[in-house]
């Protein structure tokens, strides 16, 4: 890899633009350059929960967080003011794993018939908080679609993603004895 990152600031967003990977530029406000931080934020959050995470959940965080870096690099090589694009890094396989991995959590759980609340522990709060992420990621990514077609199966990652984060959130609770908190509803007397 050599010393591709040996210097950290380059002064050259100072104007309030930032570098591509095709060499172009886009503005800072950007939908591409806030879907991008977005998915930047949701991975820096997974970190979070890897410090707190039981070790078995560790290795499946960090595949997805693997996962998250080829989507923010299909985002930022798919600039659509560019020529060519480049083909999909994530595909049918990603969303197939994740969903696999999903429903291996999901099994050992008892099902809801009611609505949790966030929490359930440290870790689990954490996984909550990264759900919520996941889901302001992907609304920026349908922006993004509605003005310029994506990778369908980037979008179903992230759907799917906070979906399995949900359920992380659940399984971590479970592994470390946590009671989760039902909703009670003012509506429904509960």
């Amino acid at each position: 890899m050599g010393n591709r990152l040996s210097k950290i600031y380059t002064r050259t967003g100072d104007a309030g633009d930032t570098g591509m990977a095709d060499g172009s530029r886009l503005a800072k406000d950007d939908l591409l350059v806030h879907a991008i931080g977005e998915v930047d934020e949701l991975n820096s959050q997974l970190a979070v929960i890897v410090c707190h995470a039981p070790d078995d959940f560790i290795n499946a965080i960090q595949n997805i967080q693997n996962d998250l870096f080829n989507v923010g690099a299909e985002l930022t090589m798919n600039n659509p003011m560019s020529e060519p694009m480049i083909e999909p890094i994530i595909k049918q396989e990603n969303v197939d794993g994740l969903e696999k991995s999903l429903d291996i959590l999901n099994e050992s759980l008892t099902p809801l018939k009611e609505f949790i609340l966030p929490g359930g522990g440290l870790a689990a709060s954490h996984c909550h908080v990264a759900r919520s992420i996941c889901r302001r990621a992907e609304r920026c990514l349908v922006s993004l679609n509605n003005k310029n077609k994506l990778n369908s199966h980037l979008m179903a990652y992230i759907n799917r993603l906070s979906d399995y984060l949900f359920v992380l959130a659940r399984a971590i609770s479970k592994a470390e004895g946590k009671e989760e908190t039902y909703w009670r509803s003012a509506r429904l007397g509960k």
